[in-house]
């Protein structure tokens, strides 16, 4: 996935969050710095992407970050729900597609894989 890949992205992500004209339910954030992408995080962002698309989850937002300081984990993938981030490391195509079917769909959290999952108060959104 290429830079001017990643950009249209964002701004469809973008131009579809002022169309609901409302906050996510659930916003899912992958690392993308450069050892994320050498670990393969453009095609594990690609792979939430399609079943995020795939599963039209109008009220699901995903975006990408920088570093996270977790290089050994890479690619890291963040849920943030209104009361909890959980964090998963070494997220394959496979294991993103399983984030999003029973995580975000069923809100199932999986067990597996998890680097740190914390509860988020009032006063500390978790997006």
């Amino acid at each position: 996935m290429k830079l001017d890949e990643l950009r249209r992205i964002r701004e469809r992500a973008e131009a579809e969050l002022r169309l609901r004209g409302g906050p996510s339910r659930v916003k899912i954030v992958v690392g993308m710095g450069t050892s994320g992408i050498a670990a393969g995080a453009r095609q594990t962002l690609r792979a939430i992407l399609d079943e995020v698309a795939r599963r039209d989850l109008r009220d699901v937002v995903v975006t990408q970050t920088g570093e996270k300081g977790l290089a050994a984990q890479e690619p890291i993938v963040e849920v943030h729900e209104p009361t909890r981030i959980t964090i998963y490391g070494e997220v394959d195509e496979a294991f993103a597609r399983r984030i999003v079917a029973e995580h975000v769909v069923n809100g199932r959290p999986l067990s597996e894989r998890v680097v740190e999952a914390r509860e988020v108060t009032n006063d500390q959104p978790a997006h």
